[in-house]
């Protein structure tokens, strides 16, 4: 959410970028996440005396969102369906400077569903499907085309790359599955939660990329990581690696990973997120043998839309007041990245 710091008081035009629900949007009202039930927020709004749009029409110079953002004071989107094309991607909105004001900074909230898997995937003609799905689904009852790459994930080495909230989380749940676990983090945790995650700290990325069977990547996308697994990244790992990506799809190099898991060098690679998002028809990930690849429907559960649309009140309520967010939830302040995002 970004918002515009003129006064607190009086009528606020607040814009929302949302996805249609279609005939969707009618078989559950806890669908928020839609245009047509608008984050459930408009009759509070409204009966405050606010202006509030709502539109899923955000690209070109002549969509509905040009008409509105000039003299927006709030902008609200998700990462499902962001204005244009972020050159950071991702979460991270940089939304323009409305006319007569300023942007107080550009904001998220954050809630545990919006970055873990979400079971399922797409249509099945959008990418080949996990093998075991396949004698099931087909039909047959082919044990061996399963059996003969199927590996358990207790005793293997994982090491996520980032063990920030969603890093850590991964670490305290897998420390369950007797995995030996590695992170590598620009910063070291302290000792006792180090301990009490069960992981040990990689400070050399480079020479924890080996020692893993699965890689998870948990870092945000910045102009550093933009592109950071390239050919040559994806060479340091072990030749079988498994990669699951829960962070943003322009830190792979689209290619390299296409190539990696054509020749095997990856046996499988698991992801949420892609780039560009929406990805076009022909994106190589659609198609590349050994995918488990879902269209961004990570944070799209009711429970998850309904945590994001509180949180957006929760920060609508706090900037009508003139509070400040909680420092987790910015992702810029004051013109200042944020110190995670650095």
């Amino acid at each position: 959410m970004a918002t515009r710091s003129a006064t607190q008081q009086g009528s606020k035009k607040i814009v929302g970028v949302l996805y249609k629900g279609g005939e969707h949007a009618a078989q559950n009202p806890d669908f928020v996440g839609c245009v047509e039930n608008a984050l459930s927020i408009r009759a509070w709004l409204e009966s405050q005396g606010h202006h509030y749009v709502v539109t899923d029409d955000k690209d070109g110079p002549d969509c509905e969102l040009e008409k509105h953002i000039g003299d927006a004071h709030v902008l609200i989107t998700t990462p499902f369906q962001q204005p244009g094309a972020a050159p950071h991607g991702g979460d991270r909105l940089r939304p323009r400077r409305p006319a007569g004001g300023r942007r107080r900074g550009a904001h998220r909230r954050r809630g545990h569903g919006q970055q873990h898997r979400v079971g399922g995937g797409g249509p099945a003609d959008a990418h080949p499907r996990p093998p075991a799905q396949l004698p099931a689904g087909g039909g047959e009852w082919d044990l061996a085309a399963v059996a003969h790459r199927a590996y358990d994930l207790q005793g293997k080495t994982v090491g996520t790359v980032g063990a920030g909230r969603i890093g850590r989380l991964l670490l305290q749940r897998l420390k369950l599955f007797g995995c030996t676990l590695l992170y590598h983090d620009r910063l070291r945790v302290d000792a006792a939660l180090e301990e009490e995650l069960g992981s040990a700290f990689e400070e050399e990325l480079d020479a924890m990329l080996p020692k893993c069977d699965v890689v998870v990547l948990n870092m945000p996308l910045t102009d550093k990581t933009k592109g950071m697994f390239d050919k040559e990244k994806i060479g340091k790992m072990k030749r079988g690696v498994i990669i699951v990506n829960n962070a943003r799809g322009a830190i792979m190099d689209t290619q390299a990973v296409a190539e990696a898991c054509k020749s095997g060098h990856i046996a499988g690679y698991g992801g949420d997120v892609w780039y560009p998002q929406p990805a076009p028809k022909d994106h190589p990930w659609r198609y590349m043998p050994n995918n488990a690849m879902t269209p961004h429907i990570s944070g799209s559960t009711i429970d998850a839309q309904l945590r994001y649309a509180a949180g957006v009140k929760d920060m609508l309520e706090r900037y009508f007041k003139g509070q400040d967010f909680p420092e987790p939830n910015y992702i810029v302040k004051e013109g200042k990245l944020a110190s995670q995002y650095q």
